[in-house]
């Protein structure tokens, strides 16, 4: 059905409204943001290869997954799950040091 892929682009149309609000990661500095999220992404794929090569994670049956696969045991949906993990953690780190900055700016002008 793909309810499943639906929701993770969904909530990543909703981070990249916040990240333009912002301007954290992509609408600061692109480049980086692509490089960090893509190493992210590369790593935990590699991190699933082993995972699934060892038996330890499989594919379970949802009705919300699309049911097209990359790789034995590898939805369609993991890679795009991934980029939503690694842009979220990088949005989080990259809002939690401009809240913390910003206060400690306050705090130093006062």
């Amino acid at each position: 059905m793909g309810l499943y892929l639906l929701s993770i682009m969904a909530s990543l149309i909703g981070l990249t409204l916040i990240d333009r609000r912002f301007k954290l990661a992509f609408f600061r500095d692109w480049v980086s943001a692509s490089f960090a999220i893509a190493a992210g992404v590369v790593f935990f794929l590699i991190w699933d290869s082993f995972g699934i090569a060892n038996g330890i994670f499989f594919r379970g049956e949802s009705f919300g997954l699309t049911g097209l696969m990359l790789a034995p045991q590898l939805p369609l949906e993991e890679p795009f799950f991934l980029i939503l993990l690694c842009y979220t953690t990088l949005e989080v780190f990259l809002g939690l040091g401009k809240f913390v900055h910003s206060r400690r700016d306050r705090r130093a002008s006062k």
